[in-house]
């Protein structure tokens, strides 16, 4: 059986908080990510550079400040998102640490596909830890809506590369 990997040198690996935080009591789902890290120690042994996308901040977030709700409001979603990146960084680092990697938590904003020097310094950081042989990791959060009195140019849509 042939890897389907095999010709890719540097993937990205995105993991969704279904997978990572369980629905029913909110708790990380450890096991599933230690094993998972173990796959990743794996590629990485292989000679693969990785980087790291992961949901989940807002439902760890959720559990550990006692909020209930599914569709928080905004400033509690914030704050949901605010606690849990911190205990998402964690988990990671300790899920990889047990293989000896290390991960650097990457902080990206719409901001960095629009303003080139934002961009160039998190692709400088990124390619630096990458040089470094650690695992570069963000989380993906939903964004927060434009304040009220933004224009239609605000709202709309973010260019995938800066011009």
């Amino acid at each position: 059986m042939s890897n389907a990997l095999a010709p890719y040198r540097r993937l990205t690996i995105k993991i969704g908080s279904a997978l990572l935080v369980d629905g029913t009591t909110g708790r990380l789902r450890a096991e599933w990510l230690a094993s998972l890290a173990e796959d990743l120690a794996a590629l990485k042994a292989d000679g693969r550079s990785l980087v790291v996308v992961s949901s989940g901040a807002i439902a760890l977030g959720r559990r550990l400040l006692g909020l209930d709700a599914r569709a928080l409001p905004l400033e509690q979603s914030q704050a949901a998102a605010s606690a849990g990146q911190i205990a998402l960084s964690q988990a990671w680092a300790a899920a990889l640490g047990a293989h000896d990697i290390v991960t650097g938590q990457i902080l990206l904003t719409p901001n960095i596909t629009e303003e080139r020097r934002y961009f160039l310094n998190a692709r400088t950081t990124i390619a630096t830890l990458l040089g470094l042989g650690a695992v570069p990791s963000s989380t993906k959060t939903t964004p927060s809506p434009p304040p009220r009195s933004a224009t239609a140019t605000t709202t709309g849509s973010r260019p995938a590369s800066p011009p």
